[in-house]
């Protein structure tokens, strides 16, 4: 009767764990939206992007006309004593206006550099969007293997905290010795120790989880088939080749250091302008009027003047500066050149990788599926023959660390192969909004801003003042271990694991 209660209880806590188990049902898709409209990381590079599109105004201002007024007020404290027109103050107002004609291609070259690396900023966002839906795909795996781990870890006590009861009560009547309860009980505090562990370890993987989506995970569904992935390494290197957006980036920047060159090259060439100009000058009736003689009369006061003309600016020598320049340019266009090959390698490395792992993880799927029948036939089998007398205790705790194990296999390589495939997709240039069709509203595009500024040339205006676009999880509750009933029969595991007690009278061994 107490080991009847003992396991009612268990039973009990048990089902109050899985009942207070969130209730929201989330899917993959639903977390990557979330993501996609809300991670900072994510909205933070299109921030990056929205300044890097401001460098093609930037650099065409370069070759637009320009104009400013000055003001000037000076009062002449002490002049010449022989000076008897010199004014005692004046006012000088001044405009001047200046139109680029020819600055030795550094505004082409400047303007065809920055539009080229907009276009790889597009890129770089690309790569951002792929590299945060591959984390997500991996936060949002990683609680589904461990909630499965922590079910088949509890289960796995479960059964043990029986194992042990009934040895207790085998051994009082005569029918297993100590060594089998001391085997039955140290194998339960291991268990308990697995169980602690994997139980930290899904709070770690739902608040990875929080930091990736920005809510807390609900009842996670089963994730979607991955579409479109490659039947070889070799086609999807060929695919992650003209795809891959990290490489296009590396690529883009490569073009953009050659216009840097360009614009390094002509600062040693000549620059024509148009100038011109207008003065005002008053001297606020601080002139005396002239005396008698030839040409008496009163001085004027105020005074204009209007000029406009050529400005030729022929470089001679500057020390040095141009040529550095160049030097410099070139070598960073070099170091663009060999960037883009060591990006390629990467590419290749991970597609490859990728691919391997993926199929190695549907290859041990398969496995651990035959692994997991045939240990439960095993464990029920054991069981059977234990009560006949031919198997020991030991030999069902053997048992049944080899299902958990073989369980716990398989729910691995499910994640595993998952996350593999995703990662794939991603390097192949093939896991972003537009690519996975997210209902979160319409995409970000990040041409509209640059068509938007591209053009401008009013001096004054701007955008506002920044506001956050990104949600924040300081209010999100701190997650905990609960889960919810293993709905996978794989996992589950209808072995009869509380057979009947015996005196061991009708053993083989007592007989």
């Amino acid at each position: 009767m107490p080991r009847t209660a003992h396991i009612r209880r268990l039973l009990v806590s048990v089902a109050l764990i899985y009942s207070a188990a969130p209730a929201q049902a989330e899917t993959l898709r639903e977390a990557l939206a979330k993501a996609y409209n809300t991670n900072p990381t994510l909205t933070g590079q299109r921030a990056t992007q929205r300044a890097t599109d401001e460098n093609v105004p930037i650099a065409r201002a370069a070759g637009l006309p320009s104009a400013n007024a000055t003001g000037d007020y000076t009062e002449f404290v002490v002049n010449a004593a022989n000076n008897f027109l010199a004014p005692q103050r004046q006012g000088v107002a001044r405009a001047n206006v200046s139109v680029p004609l020819y600055l030795g291609g550094q505004v082409r070259n400047s303007v065809a550099a920055a539009k080229t690396r907009v276009e790889g900023g597009r890129a770089t966002l690309r790569s951002t969007e792929a590299d945060l839906f591959t984390n997500v795909v991996a936060a949002y795996m990683d609680v589904i293997r461990d909630e499965a781990i922590v079910g088949l870890n509890t289960q796995n006590v479960r059964v043990l905290d029986v194992n042990l009861q009934a040895s207790r009560d085998r051994f009082q009547v005569g029918d297993l010795t100590r060594t089998d309860v001391a085997q039955s009980d140290a194998r339960l505090a291991l268990a308990r120790a697995q169980l602690q562990s994997a139980q930290a370890q899904l709070i770690t993987s739902r608040e990875n989880y929080i930091q990736l989506v920005g809510s807390p995970p609900g009842v996670l569904e089963a994730p979607p088939t991955l579409p479109h992935l490659p039947d070889s390494p070799a086609s999807a290197v060929t695919v992650a080749i003209e795809n891959n957006p990290v490489l296009i980036a590396a690529a883009k920047e490569r073009d953009a250091t050659r216009y840097d060159v360009g614009v390094a090259r002509a600062s040693r060439l000549p620059q024509i302008s148009a100038v011109g100009g207008a003065s005002y000058t008053n001297y606020l009736n601080s002139i005396p009027p002239s005396g008698g003689g030839i040409g008496a009369g009163s001085t004027p006061n105020a005074n204009k003047a209007v000029q406009a003309g050529l400005s030729l600016t022929l470089p001679l020598f500057q020390g040095g500066r141009p040529a550095a320049q160049v030097r410099q340019a070139e070598a960073l266009q070099s170091r663009a050149i060999e960037n883009v090959t060591a990006t390629e390698r990467n590419v290749i490395s991970q597609a490859r990788s990728s691919y391997a792992t993926w199929r190695s993880s549907e290859q041990v799927i398969q496995s651990s599926e035959t692994a997991v029948n045939a240990n439960k036939l095993s464990l029920e089998g054991v069981r059977a023959e234990n009560s006949v007398g031919t198997r020991t205790i030991l030999d069902i705790l053997n048992a049944e660390q080899e299902l958990l194990n073989s369980q716990v296999t398989l729910v691995t390589a499910r994640r595993d192969a998952y996350v593999a495939g995703f990662a794939l997709l991603a390097a192949m240039g093939q896991a972003e909004a537009r690519d996975l069709g997210l209902d979160g509203g319409v995409l970000y595009d990040p041409v509209a801003n640059y068509q938007r500024v591209r053009h401008k040339i009013w001096d004054f205006g701007g955008d506002g003042e920044p506001v956050p676009v990104a949600t924040s999880t300081a209010q999100s509750p701190a997650q905990d271990a609960r889960v919810a009933p293993q709905r996978d029969p794989l996992l589950d595991t209808p072995v009869d694991r509380n057979p009947a007690l015996t005196t061991g009278m009708a053993a083989p061994s007592r007989q």
